[in-house]
């Protein structure tokens, strides 16, 4: 089943499941009023590669079906243009809210699958034989993954990640003849309601003695015994006019219980394996995955460059503070470009043929972009002002009485009417303000980690070679004359 369809989507969404949200267990995610915004818009998603093959699709390089190019794994710099184009599709249709549409896995396992040879270290070979399977199975079926990575904290003083004895972490417990025994809780699910398999693959660096906690499996989400608690949902009822983006794009996150699951051996990629463990997710990962991720980014910050700019002409808001703060939205938007851009165009071959871009410029927007969005965000704010809340819904911009008054009131600048301004600001406030807003803020504060860990790790991706000549050609030191006196500096013993 090569690049599935709307429909084939939502069919697999029927399968039986463990989801909770508020009080409810669900039955039924496509028709649930917490999920079907989100689902009927992945299921657009699932269509629009069809409608957009020739940027969406291309051939399995072994069946010759046509799957999704974020599934391709890159043999080429073109490969990687390929692979742009696909997933700029998709960053536009939710135009970037969606954090974790299915590209973002598609991604992850093309990459994971292409570097065998990481996989295969601390005498792993068996674990990356199976991920490179799975990757054929996910490919040629279309799945839609969720993953969840993060371990929960329990006590900040002890550290993020879990040592021996620690019993909310996930962890193996034990072995069956057909495959190891789990149990334990990670965070977070984005997307969990929405998919087919859930995966758990490696995060941060895990201590020694801590091998039990060193797995990375991927099962169906029917599988008996995981169970995922949804957060609150904030989608709204789908509503173009009142909810524009938060009736559609909710893509949820989740706390995953464990509650001694059964994973079968050949979903089994890291077996309590620490050495392996700790070196997968060290050198390609990053430059692989950030060309997904940084491309929905730079997308979202083109639309609110174009939401603030639609919201000052609609008030012909040309103060000089107003452009100042239009072109700062601008600034990060063309800088996000033109790092995706330089990323590709320096992209390196890989052992194994396979090509990434350029992790340097993808990695300093991964340290911004928690910056840049929540700046953002108080920029529309602040230009919005008071408007974002003079914006009747949709029932009281056509209530016979109240329409032609609000027509009269609430018109904008020059031809701007007031059916065009109220809209300009819902959408601003639904992008800023809204529930859904909220909860995205926080998550681009965390995309990736933080900001701050960001810049403290930055040294693990940069050769300092070219920074150290520039000042070591001020402070090379020649041997004193011994006219002019003085002493070469000691060399330490």
């Amino acid at each position: 089943m090569p690049a599935r369809t709307g429909r084939q989507f939502l069919d697999g969404l029927k399968e039986p499941r463990e989801i909770y949200v508020g009080n409810e267990k669900v039955t039924d995610v496509a028709t649930h009023p917490a999920f079907r915004g989100g689902a009927e818009e992945l299921a657009a998603v699932f269509d629009l590669q069809h409608a957009e093959a020739d940027r969406c699709l291309v051939p399995d390089p072994e069946t010759g079906e046509l799957i999704n190019a974020s599934h391709l794994i890159p043999r080429s710099r073109e490969d990687l243009f390929k692979r742009h184009a696909a997933l700029e599709v998709c960053a536009e249709h939710s135009v970037g809210l969606m954090g974790r549409t299915p590209d973002y896995m598609n991604v992850t396992f093309a990459g994971f699958a292409a570097r065998p040879d990481e996989w295969s270290l601390g005498s792993n070979e068996a674990g990356a034989e199976r991920i490179v399977a799975f990757q054929k199975l996910m490919r040629r079926n279309d799945l839609s993954l969720t993953h969840t990575i993060v371990h929960p904290t329990v006590d900040k003083a002890q550290g993020d990640v879990p040592r021996a004895g620690n019993d909310v972490a996930l962890h193996k417990v034990g072995e069956t003849e057909h495959g190891i025994i789990v149990r334990g809780s990670r965070i977070l699910a984005t997307l969990s309601p929405f998919a087919d398999e859930m995966a758990v693959y490696p995060s941060y660096p895990l201590p020694e003695g801590s091998d039990a906690y060193a797995l990375a499996f991927s099962i169906p989400m029917t599988t008996p015994g995981m169970k995922i608690l949804c957060r609150d949902s904030f989608s709204q009822p789908k509503h173009a006019y009142d909810h524009p983006l938060s009736g559609r794009f909710d893509e949820q996150d989740a706390f995953v219980i464990f509650d001694d699951v059964e994973i079968p051996k050949d979903r089994v990629f890291i077996n309590a394996n620490l050495a392996a463990y700790n070196a997968v997710m060290r050198s390609s990962w990053a430059p692989n995955i950030m060309q997904q991720t940084m491309i929905r980014a730079q997308t979202k910050l083109e639309f609110a460059w174009g939401v603030a700019s639609r919201m000052l002409q609609s008030i012909n808001g040309k103060q000089p503070p107003a452009a100042e703060m239009l072109g700062e939205i601008w600034t990060f938007s063309e800088f996000a470009r033109s790092a995706i851009y330089a990323s590709e165009m320096q992209a390196q071959e890989y052992p194994g043929g396979v090509w990434f871009p350029d992790v340097r410029p993808l990695h300093a927007l991964r340290s911004t972009l928690p910056y840049w969005f929540p700046r953002v965000n108080e920029i529309i704010r602040l230009l919005g002002s008071h408007n974002v809340f003079a914006a009747p819904t949709h029932a009281q911009m056509h209530d016979p009485e109240l329409k032609p008054l609000i027509d009269r009131y609430l018109r904008g600048a020059g031809d701007v009417c007031a059916e065009e301004r109220v809209r300009v600001f819902r959408l601003a406030w639904d992008f800023v303000g809204s529930a859904l807003a909220s909860r995205n803020e926080q998550y681009e504060r965390f995309y990736l980690a933080s900001g701050p860990r960001n810049r403290q790790i930055h040294e693990m991706f940069f050769d300092p070679t070219r920074a150290n000549r520039l000042v070591d050609q001020f402070l090379t030191i020649e041997p004193q004359d011994a006219n002019k006196g003085g002493e070469p500096c000691p060399k330490a013993a």
